[in-house]
Order: structure tokens, then C-alpha cells, then sequence
């Protein structure tokens, strides 16, 4: 027990093979965060820990008790190699408790949790006689200890081999914090525009597949989940060929010519409601099938393959279906833009200008694809992946997205004839429903806590 007059300072010491000692105090209230990064509080030398992330690990107050004494607890802030307390991989926030070990990485730096007794008035002499006045220092208020600074150290303490050259310290973060593959991807993608100028037809080509792997990456990205690209170009490339193949004839006579899917030839006026009808059955119905044929045969091809191919190809729950059917999307966004509406509209305007026209149209179709086709798909693949996940209700769950796809599809197909601001709504509200799914999906989904979008947990 402490006395009145003492207080438990506690601080972290850097398990070293040799001599010295290293200590870093753990300031009340304050966030301590290890890594390379030279903001955080405690820095580790890149060139000598190659295995410590960035931002690594984190400290954070979780209460403060009587007799001055703090409960701490520590997390892991998605580092590449893990943080390991006590020989343990740390999956959630811990508390930690006296002389436990935080080990960065399997064989990483070790730092010890302490905490010795401090005369209060010592504590108050020595704030009093040497923290600074507007600066980025943490004192500690404990002489054996060092104080810890915004920089992680004393400005003037030099520069290492691995501040001066970074690329060589980054190692893995690179290509999975930094985004080096899209960075990749884009330099290529520029080339590709340079070496295509004057030949409009090929460089539209490359300009719309940048432009849908782009928005597909932002997808991607929220959704969280890893699947391979094949599997998702695969999805891509069926739905394109089966637009150009006599499969979408089969779909235009049922849903156009059998139902009151007829749609009105350009120009053509009607009143909403029967335009809205017609885009109904002829668009979204049809459209929103024909776009859920991939996510489907990815579901019944997996269903004969052994585990974990089977969760990994297929799908399983509403964050597959909502991959696959944003990947379908692209391919038909890509097919209907470049051999339908560009076309189109370049052969309605003066010759010379036809190209500049179409590449006008071009980049709002693809980028809006976001809040259109990606949407509605996306939409109608988390019904999909839902009705997976709960095959009791399997059926009621599939009408649902059908009918809600539809419905987005078909309204912004019609309600550009009343006025063109209201497109703006409905764009928004398709948007909206996506991004709404994915934040259950991700809710829902049985590998949570191997979603790199909310892999972090707060301490409770």
C-alpha cells in the first residue's frame, strides 16, 4: 500500500539484452502510441525493428483509482505482424496488469509494465521546476524515467539512416497502408492514356476502366472483406458477355414483350406512371436479374468445392454478394457506355466533335455508376448473401432486394422526365441504401474481426 503523500508512477521499461535501461513514463490522460512513426510517443528505429508497424500499438487510461495508482490497458492498432502480451496475440483491448510483457511482433521489442512508489512532493517539485511552458513535451513528473515528447524524442538527437532514405524501412506497410498497388495501377493507366492520343475509341476504353476500377477500389475498400480478383473479374466479364450474347435477347422478349416492360423509343412522351411501369419491368426487373446471374453462379459453383474454397469463391454472406454484384456492375456499366450511349451520342453531333462529346458522357456514366448500377447491385447482393446466411427466410429476403433494386433502378430511369434536380435525390438515396447494406453486411458478417474496415476495437 501506498501512503497518502506517495503516488504509483507507472511507466514502461524496454527489455534490452544489454546494460541499459530504457523507461518511458505513461503521462495521466494521455495516449501513448509505439511505433516508427515520429509521432508517436514512443519511437522505435525503423532500421532496427523492421517487424513494428507504423503506429503499432497503443496505451490508453482506462480509470484512475484511489492512492494515485492508474489502470491501463493496450491495443493493437492493426499492425502488420500482431501485438503479443505475455506471449499471447492480442485480439481485443487488455488490461494490463503489473510486470506483464508487450511484445511488437513475434520476435519484436519487449517492454515491461511497472510502477514504483513517488513521494507526492518530489512529483510536484519537479513538474513545478521543469515542465516547459508551450511545448510539445509530456513530463512525467519521474526522474528515472524519460519524459516523452510529440517527436518521441529530443529534436536535436540526430537523423537516422532510415529517416533519410524511408522506402527502405516500410517494408510490408507499403503495399498494404500506403496503397502502392492503385498507385501502381494509376502511373500504368497514364501510359496508357499518352500512348492511345488520337485514337479516341481505345483511349475511352482505358479512360472508363480506370474510372470503374476506381470506384469499384472505393467499394471494395468499404466493404472490408478480402476475395480474390479472379474471382471478382470473373464477375465482371460474365455479366459483359452475356450482353453479348443471344442470353439478353431471351431477357428483352420476356420482360419487354411479355410483361409491360415495353420501353419508349427516345423522344417518345408518356405520362410517369406508365413510363415508370414500363421501367419497371423493361430496366430494373430485367437489368437487376440479368446483373445477379454471376453473384448466383458464384453461389451454386462453390457449393460443390470443399472448404475454405467453398467461403472464399462463393457466397456466403451479404459481403460476398454485395463484392460480386458491384463487380457485375462494372461489366455492364462498361458494355452499355461504350457500345450503346457513346456511340449513340457521337453519331448525333457534328463531325469532329462526336469524340469529345462521348467522352463527356462517358466519365459521369462511369464514375455515377457509384450511385446507379454498383448501387442497385450491390443492393440486391447483400439480399443475396442474406438469404445465405438465414436460408429459412431465404425466399421472402430475395423478393425483398429484387423488388427495393428494381424499384431504385426503375425510379431514376423515369424521374429524369419530371425534373432533372430530382435525379439528384434518387442518386443520393441509391447511394445511401449501398452504403447502408455494407455497414450491416459488415455488422452481420461471421469474419468481422477479420474485416480490415473495422478490424479495431475500443477498449470497454
Amino acid at each position: 500500500m501506498t501512503g497518502k503523500n506517495t503516488r504509483l508512477n507507472t511507466f514502461l521499461q524496454l527489455i534490452s539484452g544489454d546494460s541499459t535501461v530504457e523507461r518511458y513514463s505513461l503521462i495521466d490522460g494521455k495516449e501513448v502510441v509505439i511505433g516508427r512513426d515520429p509521432n508517436c510517443q514512443i519511437i522505435l528505429d525503423a532500421f532496427t525493428y523492421r517487424m513494428v508497424s507504423r503506429r503499432h500499438a497503443v496505451l490508453r487510461l482506462l480509470a484512475t483509482l484511489t492512492l494515485g495508482e492508474n489502470r491501463w490497458v493496450v491495443c493493437d492498432l492493426n499492425s502488420a505482424n500482431g501485438t503479443y502480451l505475455n506471449g499471447q496475440l492480442l485480439k481485443e483491448c487488455q488490461e494490463l496488469q503489473l510486470g506483464d510483457v508487450i511484445t511488437l511482433g513475434q520476435d519484436g521489442p519487449e517492454f515491461r509494465f511497472e510502477y514504483e512508489a513517488v513521494p507526492q512532493q518530489t512529483v510536484i517539485s519537479n513538474s513545478n521546476a521543469s515542465l516547459p511552458q508551450a511545448s510539445g513535451q509530456l513530463y512525467s513528473g519521474n526522474t528515472g524515467a524519460k519524459p516523452l515528447t510529440g517527436m518521441g524524442r529530443s529534436p536535436d538527437s540526430g537523423v537516422s539512416f532510415t529517416q533519410l532514405f524511408p522506402i527502405i524501412s516500410t517494408g510490408k506497410d507499403l503495399t498494404t497502408k500506403a496503397y502502392l498497388m492503385p498507385g501502381v495501377i494509376t502511373v500504368l493507366f497514364v501510359v496508357l492514356m499518352f500512348a492511345t492520343v488520337g485514337r479516341p475509341q481505345t483511349n475511352q476504353l482505358i479512360i472508363a476502366l480506370y474510372i470503374a476500377l476506381a470506384a469499384y477500389f472505393f467499394i471494395y475498400r468499404l466493404c472490408g472483406k478480402h476475395k480474390p480478383w479472379w474471382i471478382l473479374f470473373a464477375s465482371t466479364a460474365t455479366t459483359a458477355l452475356i450482353l453479348e450474347s443471344p442470353i439478353l435477347n431471351i431477357f428483352i422478349f420476356v420482360f419487354r414483350k411479355i410483361l409491360p416492360g415495353d420501353i419508349p423509343e427516345p423522344g417518345q412522351s408518356i405520362p410517369f406512371l406508365q413510363l415508370l411501369i414500363a421501367m419497371f419491368f423493361g430496366a430494373g426487373l430485367m437489368e437487376e436479374l440479368l446483373k445477379a446471374l454471376p453473384v448466383l453462379g458464384a453461389y451454386l459453383i462453390a457449393q460443390g468445392l470443399p472448404s475454405p474454397k467453398r467461403e472464399r469463391i462463393g457466397v456466403w454472406e451479404p459481403l460476398d454478394g454485395i463484392l460480386l454484384g458491384t463487380a457485375s456492375a462494372i461489366g455492364f456499366t462498361l458494355i452499355e457506355t461504350l457500345t450503346q450511349y457513346v456511340p449513340e451520342i457521337s453519331r448525333q453531333v457534328a463531325e469532329g466533335q462526336g469524340n469529345l462529346v462521348g467522352l463527356q458522357l462517358l466519365i459521369p456514366r462511369i464514375l455515377g455508376s457509384v450511385s446507379g448500377h454498383m448501387a442497385y447491385s450491390g443492393y440486391f447482393g447483400y439480399f443475396i448473401g442474406l438469404a445465405v446466411l438465414k436460408p429459412t427466410k431465404g425466399w421472402q429476403i430475395l423478393g425483398v432486394g429484387y423488388l427495393t433494386s428494381a424499384s431504385l433502378h426503375a425510379l431514376w430511369n423515369s424521374i429524369g422526365n419530371i425534373n432533372t434536380f430530382l435525379l439528384v435525390v434518387v442518386g443520393v438515396l441509391s447511394y445511401a441504401f449501398l452504403m447502408a447494406a455494407i455497414l450491416k453486411a459488415r455488422a452481420l458478417s461471421p469474419t468481422r474481426s477479420q474485416n480490415f474496415a473495422t478490424r479495431f476495437v475500443e477498449p470497454k
